[in-house]
């Protein structure tokens, strides 16, 4: 494949040949009938909260636990196949309204897992004390059956159960999260895809969607093409910032309204828990992040002035390339291939045939388009064992990096397979720990190979444009979110409101390395992390799992080969144990801030280095 070649499409035909096809509507049916099964255990082992809980034998007990893991986990795993492979057409083409059809006639089925999930976790909240005689019992599958397998989700399932409303509470709630949050999600997600601004350009002017204004502002040679890529791109934001607004505070009134009816101490609280980790570790990592801000700010300011500004870094240059038009790298697809290849290779021929695969078999959907969302995610299909990634390829080495990110998602669901859906269930700190590991991998291979000081600078302003997204820019978000949280439960938020918030957060974050004239007020009105219904804080796992996936690199170049085996026992074991107990596999304090400054000091020194380049 050249530069001039199209880039891929996923393919997902041999998940299933086409939504109107016969094998789709069968799983759909499957669906139908296994919901319906589950529900009808549940009622026959009267599993529910009850205000005095009955007696159980211990053979009892045992068959209403591992019954219902049987049944979940195939549950689960038709599920996500099935909705992975109607996003693969929603994610592509928001224009597609029979993909969007098949997609909310999915919802009802998620409600009815949920209420059934909400079911057994209060049930088995007020039976909890019998858990360990049940999960440790290892003589015969009569004995603890699956739930042995499960000990770990289990536990914490009922740890959790202290925190949920009544049944019909929680039913309801379910209920009306596809009319609500659910609805105010799909509209920022019609919305932004669907999203185009007038871009002139050599004379001409021509539509384009968002993604591909950004896609400028971020990585055009032209200092001129990426000012007015900006200016653009901030209008189109500002035209659509009502419904936004509107959106973002009817997600984030749910989420607090629900939060307190559940006895949450606030949003953070559940987030926390999602996330597997305590405030202490959450403060030692964001007390580390703060007090890096000075090196990334003084990164910032080289910046500024290898391009020629005379004053501080706008907006539209955080990721601008910083050396002249024509020397900067840029990759065709299958260069892109071959480098990522060549890399994996040498860390594990494990990681490097998952990635073969996914190239040779139109895993990656790459292609920028009218209607595709933007960003990069990666899906699994559970039942294929198999994943699909997406992103918007343009042939800069940041995207080259973030394909190489993606595939380390892959290779995680790669290390997952064959294990129940219930025991996959990955906290995002850990999510992300394959995916920057592989980043790692390559970036380090990259500037081991330089052979040029030009080469050596693009690859070290690619790390430090990320790092510092991931870093800086993450904690701007995480505080903008934190403050739209607190006062969201006082009053809603006009779109000014959740500008100024934005801004004032940036400038906290960003200090005197930005022109505080060129920040970006609607970072809020397009990040979809915001607008997630089912978890909020969508923000500092990255920066957990960038300095985590640091770390762990160290490890690798201290132990070398050794270390593989181990690392991949770590990501088949992520739904099974908490971040902490996992990092102590490997001599890791997480609460220790020591941790996350070597983690930041390998930042710096990548800082220094650039400044010397």
């Amino acid at each position: 494949m050249t530069s001039a070649d199209p880039l891929p499409h996923w393919n997902l035909s041999n998940i299933y040949p086409g939504l109107d096809s016969e094998p789709f509507r069968a799983a759909v049916a499957d669906l139908a009938r296994q919901t319906e099964a589950l529900e009808a255990f549940l009622d026959e082992h009267a599993i529910a909260r009850a205000a005095e809980p009955p007696a159980l034998t211990p053979e009892a007990f045992g068959a209403a636990v591992n019954g219902f893991l049987a049944r979940m986990n195939a549950l689960l795993a038709l599920a996500a196949t099935v909705g992975a492979y109607v996003r693969s057409f929603t994610t592509t083409d928001s224009y597609n309204t029979a993909a969007k059809r098949q997609l909310s006639q999915l919802d009802p089925f998620g409600v009815r897992r949920q209420r059934a999930f909400v079911r057994f976790q209060g049930w088995l909240g007020q039976h909890a004390a019998r858990l360990p005689g049940l999960t440790a019992a290892t003589d015969s599958a009569a004995d603890g059956g699956a739930a042995v397998g499960h000990a770990f989700f289990l536990k914490e399932l009922a740890e959790q159960s202290r925190y949920l409303m009544s049944d019909a509470e929680e039913a309801l709630a379910a209920e009306l999260n596809v009319n609500g949050s659910l609805a105010w999600s799909k509209l920022h997600g019609t919305v932004t895809s669907q999203l185009t601004a007038p871009f002139e350009r050599n004379g001409r002017t021509e539509t384009l969607p968002v993604t591909a204004i950004q896609n400028l502002m971020w990585h055009d040679p032209d200092p001129e093409v990426r000012r007015q890529a900006y200016e653009a791109e901030v209008a189109a934001w500002a035209s659509v910032r009502e419904p936004l607004a509107a959106a973002l505070n009817g997600i984030k009134g749910t989420v607090n309204t629900l939060n307190q009816r559940r006895g949450r101490s606030d949003a953070l609280h559940a987030a926390l828990d999602d996330a597997r980790l305590d405030r202490p570790t959450l403060e030692a990592l964001l007390a580390a992040m703060r007090a890096s801000f000075p090196t990334f700010r003084r990164y910032l300011r080289a910046k500024a002035k290898r391009l020629g500004h005379k004053g501080l870094l706008p907006w539209w240059d955080l990721a601008a390339p910083v050396l002249p038009a024509g020397v900067e790298r840029h990759f065709s697809f299958a260069e892109a291939e071959t480098f990522i290849l060549d890399q994996f290779g040498r860390f594990s021929p494990d990681l490097a045939a998952l990635a073969q695969r996914a190239f040779r078999e139109h895993w990656i959907d790459a292609a920028p388009r009218k209607g595709k969302r933007g960003g990069a995610f990666c899906m699994g299909l559970p039942l294929a064992r198999e994943s699909r990634i997406l992103c918007n390829f343009d042939g800069s080495l940041d995207q080259l990096f973030t394909v190489a990110h993606e595939l380390g998602h892959a290779y995680h669901n790669h290390c997952l397979d064959g294990k129940p859906e219930l025991q996959t269930a990955t906290p995002m700190t850990l999510a992300e720990t394959a995916s920057t590991f592989c980043e790692t991998l390559v970036t380090d291979a990259a500037l081991a190979a330089a052979q040029s000081r030009e080469e050596e600078l693009s690859i070290l302003e690619t790390f430090l444009t990320g790092a510092t997204q991931v870093t800086v820019d993450i904690t701007s978000r995480y505080l903008f979110e934190k403050e739209v949280f607190e006062r969201r439960a006082e009053a809603e938020l006009s779109a000014d409101d959740l500008c100024e918030i934005m801004l004032r957060c940036q400038a906290e974050t960003y200090g005197d390395g930005l022109d505080e004239r060129y920040r970006h007020a609607y970072m809020w009105a397009w990040k979809p992390h915001y607008y997630r219904t089912d978890i909020s804080f969508y923000n500092y796992p990255y920066a957990f799992g960038l300095l985590f996936g640091i770390g762990l690199y160290a490890v690798y170049q201290e132990r070398g080969a050794a270390f593989t085996g181990d690392y991949r026992a770590l990501l088949a074991s992520t739904g099974e144990a908490s971040p902490a107990d996992l990092a102590a596999r490997f001599g890791i304090d997480l609460r220790a801030p020591a941790f996350w400054e070597g983690s930041l000091g390998v930042i710096a020194r990548r800082i220094e280095r650039f400044e010397q380049v």
